[in-house]
């Protein structure tokens, strides 16, 4: 029985953190493993949010200290942030199929490849006209427009050199 919370604790609970390897060695540091497998069972209570991701782990799992539970909780919120841009090694295929399918479900409301009219300057319109592709609908050449650069000195825009500030 823990003191300061009244708890239970168990070893053989299913999230009860166990040390992953004595010596530091091994694939993991310390609760990536544990963050990997409770992403897994409770994907659906897990947010982008570290706050509440820290909530969830108190609620479904044993573990022995704060700086555990915030170690736990960041890596979890860092893990749900790569989970929305692909697959993760490491977690299962089940879960990163529904993430999967859920971004190709997606439809914008406005193409971003669709486009009435395609400006291009001379030598872009020479080279469609030699591939013979200047019938393309919207194509419209367009005078490249002389871009003025303007020097403000050396590396970050300061004069340069040393300058006293008194």
């Amino acid at each position: 029985m823990d003191k300061s919370s009244g708890k239970e604790r168990r070893r053989d609970h299913p999230f009860a953190y166990q040390q992953e390897h004595q010596n530091g060695s091994g694939p993991y540091k310390d609760g990536e493993k544990s963050s990997r497998q409770v992403i897994e069972h409770y994907y659906s209570r897990m947010t982008l949010d570290f706050h509440t991701n820290k909530k969830v782990l108190e609620e479904v799992a044993i573990i022995p200290s704060k700086r555990l539970r915030n170690k736990i909780a960041g890596f979890s919120t860092h893990l749900m942030k790569r989970i929305q841009k692909g697959p993760v090694r490491g977690i299962s295929l089940k879960l990163q199929e529904e993430e999967r399918e859920r971004r190709m479900d997606f439809l914008p409301h406005v193409s971003a490849i669709k486009s009435d009219q395609i400006e291009v300057d001379k030598e872009t319109m020479d080279m469609f006209a030699s591939l013979g592709m200047t019938d393309l609908p919207g194509l419209v050449q367009v005078d490249p427009v002389a871009v003025s650069v303007t020097q403000f000195g050396f590396g970050r825009g300061g004069p340069g050199g040393f300058v006293r500030r008194g």
